[in-house]
């Protein structure tokens, strides 16, 4: 990745300036600014809990920025879950999830203080849901890897260094209608999930690899069977 790309954030605010430092440490990938390539999914998740927004356009130079891509190969759905589980705080009731988290952790999490920004997919809703149900040993990795692609939730791109705020520019503002995007955003969150019931989720092969089985056999990144269902 290289040269400049376009960047949007939907917030209830008009954001000229991101602030490195600001933010929620509990988010996907921990204290960050939240952004999207895409000014449609932008402007959807400005409209939370039926309150309008606005789209904050900006121009980001990623050449000189270290950019953490976990959607691509050498990385899998697997890291992308370790750095979830390390960041999200949330409830867990099953003992094979309480030891994949740990697991996963330490097994899978990439040295992410190492970059700049990170592009990976938003676990927001539905995704949070689909990766629940792997934690808890109820889907393999395989019909987890194909339900993050269910309902093109879409990808977030993440800025975390204090050099890769240096190097974001306020474009624009656009404002996002309560009333045209709060009914997108739900009905994408509500086919995803639907799509994932009525298909992915009963679809199991006899080769699939469930988190009990990464568990037992202590898998790593490199392994033959893991490598089969991931790509």
């Amino acid at each position: 990745m290289s040269g400049n790309i376009t960047l949007y954030h939907g917030s209830a605010n008009i954001i000229e300036i991101p602030e490195f430092g600001k933010g929620n440490a509990y988010n996907d990938y921990g204290l960050g600014f939240y952004c999207t390539e895409n000014l449609e999914l932008a402007k959807e998740w400005a409209c939370n809990d039926k309150i309008g927004g606005y789209a904050n356009t900006y121009t980001l130079d990623v050449s000189p920025l270290r950019v953490l891509d976990l959607s691509e190969e050498p990385f899998s759905i697997l890291n992308w879950l370790s750095v979830l589980v390390n960041n999200r705080t949330f409830s867990i009731t099953n003992p094979i999830a309480a030891e994949a988290k740990d697991y996963l952790t330490a097994h899978f999490l990439p040295e992410v203080n190492a970059f700049d920004a990170i592009e990976g997919y938003r676990a927001d809703d539905s995704y949070f849901t689909f990766a629940l149900d792997f934690l808890n040993n109820t889907i393999s990795i395989r019909q987890l890897s194909r339900a993050m692609k269910l309902g093109s939730l879409g990808k977030q791109f993440v800025l975390i260094s204090r050099k890769a705020f240096d190097k974001i520019r306020f474009i624009q503002s656009e404002s996002a209608d309560w009333n045209e995007y709060y009914s997108k955003r739900k009905k994408r969150d509500l086919d995803a999930r639907n799509e994932y019931l009525s298909h992915e989720r009963s679809a199991n092969r006899l080769d699939d690899v469930f988190m009990i089985d990464i568990l037992r056999e202590e898998m790593r990144q490199d392994d033959a069977r893991l490598q089969r269902n991931l790509y």
